[in-house]
């Protein structure tokens, strides 16, 4: 069966019983994660939206991003972050993933661009912007991603973080592996985040 064929099937399989807003539905709970998953028009690939509380301000999760030697730790399946470029309100970072075998190594050139809300909701908007650095040979570049990263102050510290992105991976990627990506990605991203962050002083 083709890998995207493959995919479509495996992901009929995920739970349909719990609804979220809009055609989100809550496909995996686990140590205070909930996972939204939703289909995406004209793609084989669903988007996620992880959502957790962390026992941290919302100036200590931007101090953990904007370090990207630690935020590559705490990213799921992140080789190696370098920072191209800032300008505004925007920053220009340089990514590689290391995922699963079989899978190719990847990379992406993201553009963060934040935004404060009134109530001092920080909202970084994650995108891919493939043509701002020259191909690497030997991988594979995402050119299509969108996401955002939503922090919300609970109280002095405690901030409700939401992760959503939804990627086309590029090249073939079995069906189970992006399965999996799907919920590995947010759980394993913000489980490893609060725990970093909540060690924080």
């Amino acid at each position: 069966m083709p890998p995207a064929r493959l995919l479509v099937a495996l992901l009929l399989l995920l739970p349909l019983s719990v609804r979220a807003d809009g055609d989100w539905r809550l496909a995996h709970k686990e140590d205070g994660i909930d996972v939204y998953l939703s289909g995406v028009e004209r793609s084989a690939y669903q988007r996620f939206r992880g959502v957790t509380r962390i026992k941290a301000s919302v100036r200590t999760l931007v101090d953990l991003q904007e370090n990207l030697r630690v935020a590559c730790k705490w990213l799921y399946a992140c080789a190696e972050m370098r920072l191209l470029e800032v300008e505004g309100d925007s920053t220009w970072v340089y990514l590689t993933t290391d995922l699963p075998w079989p899978a190719q190594a990847r990379d992406m050139v993201l553009r963060v661009r934040s935004e404060r809300l009134g109530d001092g909701t920080l909202v970084r908007h994650l995108s891919a912007e493939p043509g701002r650095l020259a191909v690497v040979p030997g991988l594979i570049r995402v050119r299509r991603l969108q996401g955002q990263w939503v922090m919300r102050p609970l109280g002095e510290r405690e901030t409700e973080v939401t992760y959503e992105l939804q990627a086309d991976p590029a090249g073939d990627v079995p069906g189970w592996l992006a399965n999996r990506f799907v919920v590995d990605a947010p759980v394993v991203t913000l489980k490893t985040l609060r725990a970093v962050a909540e060690r924080q002083p």
